[in-house]
């Protein structure tokens, strides 16, 4: 498993928890909670759930793609244009990957499909022979 970060040791995310409120992410992540709703606005990709008590309640993609963001503006020192830039890249990288996936899984199971039925043409023909 890779190296965790001291706040991620702290206070890890949870696999089993669906929404974690704003004060929760602001300790996870280390960023002050105006920070979160400053990059709410930036970066549009990051949508807490607000439901009728307006609380913003945030989910683990969204938390893993602040520690993203947080990760190339204050370690690798991209701008907020730059991080923009990067995370539309990923994003698209991840979307062909995943069709490139799709496409491949449909691939095989195509090529089941057709040496099952060669396969039962092939034992037509054995019959046939014998």
């Amino acid at each position: 498993m890779g190296k965790l970060l001291k706040h991620e040791e702290e206070h890890p995310i949870s696999s089993e928890r669906l929404y974690y409120r704003i004060g929760e992410v602001s300790r996870i992540t280390g960023l002050k909670p105006h920070v979160l709703r400053y990059w709410e606005s930036e970066f549009k990709i990051i949508k807490p759930y607000k439901g009728e008590s307006l609380h913003r309640l945030y989910r683990k993609k969204d938390l893993d793609l602040i520690l993203k963001i947080k990760k190339l503006l204050y370690e690798e020192g991209f701008t907020i244009s730059g991080a923009k830039k990067k995370i539309r890249d990923l994003e698209r990288t991840e979307n062909r990957d995943a069709k490139l996936r799709t496409i491949e899984k449909d691939s095989e199971r195509k090529n089941r499909e057709l040496l099952a039925v060669i396969r039962e043409e092939l034992k037509g023909i054995k019959k046939i022979l014998e």
